[in-house]
């Protein structure tokens, strides 16, 4: 009890402290106010590797802190379906009110998380931004697109929005500097090492499975090397699983995530999830019912909705609205002059907890009141996927 108390206050004071010093890192003093492009609307453009509910909840999250900016106009957004952004782009190229921006109808792309699709719709971008330059800023969702756009083959504004680790991915030069005038890489730079720590000190585990790609992206997602270092600092041993995710379709991405739960399942006392191909909302109450089978506790490292699906732990994202803030703000601050590249990219999630009672009960496991304090989001059921 005294251990977990200890770590809400720590995670608190680490997190206030950083955030009182980071909002004053910005290079100049830049308006968040609504405002024309010379009387122009500011005409936006959208990237992804693919489909993620991740940046379904990101995307929403920040149109919604634009709305609340005036950027927008307040409205209710559509329902969502799966785990894909284009129905709500539909929404505001079509039915959105906004004196200043114009999200471009034809301007959302995906590569479908398909390799020969990415590198076409890739030239495709890059191109539109050189020779139709009818796009003022781009959001850029996924490590595949963040790393499509932070070059010099363009020059157009753009925000990589959600990546797991945009600098060991090669995105950005530094957690201070992206490298480009042009680009902007939101990053939280000890999240894994805070991540794991945390799960540590709940469960107490000896052997920490991690399922990932071995490839440079794969270890990337996962920030192995963060948690090699955290295993190192407390103790506790690494059982790696290597899965495939990017270039390969999201079936055979999803079998060999299940293969690898069902081997950690036999080897390790606890598993960590990093974003991949195989976490899906329909792959993962299969994963969910291998891990519980075998009274194995999990934290994604994905935010809530997956604790929604059945995993044990996660950060608490509360419908994403402080990212989602920081994201609307940064593009405020572009549209009102701002270099990307002057402006700060790190942003901390805040120090609150996601937990899954019913999934508690299944695998034995009986979270103490500190636990349960450190949680703004107790589901007491598993859900199934929409």
């Amino acid at each position: 009890m005294k251990t977990i108390g200890k770590i809400v206050i720590f995670l608190f004071v680490c997190f206030f402290l950083t955030q009182a010093a980071l909002f004053a890192a910005d290079k100049g003093n830049f308006s968040t106010a609504p405002k024309t492009d010379n009387g122009k609307k500011w005409r936006i453009g959208y990237y992804e590797g693919g489909e993620y509910i991740t940046y379904q909840k990101n995307f929403t999250a920040t149109i919604k802190a634009l709305m609340n900016l005036g950027w927008i106009e307040a409205a209710k957004l559509p329902p969502q379906k799966g785990e894909q952004t284009e129905e709500l782009w539909n929404w505001l190229s079509s039915k959105s009110k906004s004196k200043y921006l114009q999200f471009v109808k034809d301007a959302h792309y995906t590569a479908k998380w398909d390799e020969n699709i990415k590198k076409k719709t890739a030239a495709e971008i890059i191109d539109r931004l050189n020779q139709k330059k009818d796009i003022d800023l781009m959001m850029s969702y996924s490590t595949w697109a963040g790393q499509d756009l932070a070059n010099n083959k363009h020059h157009t504004p753009t925000m990589v929005m959600v990546t797991s680790n945009p600098l060991s991915a090669g995105i950005i030069k530094s957690v201070e500097d992206s490298g480009y005038d042009h680009i902007h890489a939101r990053v939280d730079p000890f999240r894994t090492e805070r991540e794991v720590r945390t799960f540590h000190d709940i469960i107490g585990f000896k052997k920490l499975g991690v399922p990932y790609e071995d490839s440079l992206t794969g270890r990337s997602y996962a920030s192995i090397d963060k948690v090699e270092k955290v295993a190192k600092e407390r103790g506790f041993e690494i059982v790696h699983c290597h899965t495939l995710s990017d270039g390969v379709t999201q079936k055979v991405a999803g079998e060999s995530m299940r293969k690898c739960f069902l081997e950690l399942g036999k080897k390790a006392d606890a598993i960590y999830i990093t974003s991949q191909g195989g976490i899906y909302s329909k792959n993962i109450p299969k994963l969910v019912e291998i891990a519980n089978s075998h009274r194995i506790p999990t934290y994604s490292d994905m935010g809530s909705s997956h604790v929604k699906l059945g995993f044990l732990l996660s950060v608490s994202m509360a419908d994403y609205k402080y990212v989602g803030q920081f994201y609307a703000e940064t593009f405020a601050k572009i549209l009102n002059g701002a270099k990307p590249r002057e402006l700060n990219q790190i942003f901390e999630d805040p120090p609150r907890i996601a937990i899954n009672l019913k999934t508690a009960e299944i695998i034995g496991y009986d979270p103490p009141i500190g636990v349960l304090e450190m949680a703004d989001e107790i589901y007491e059921s598993i859900a199934k996927p929409e």
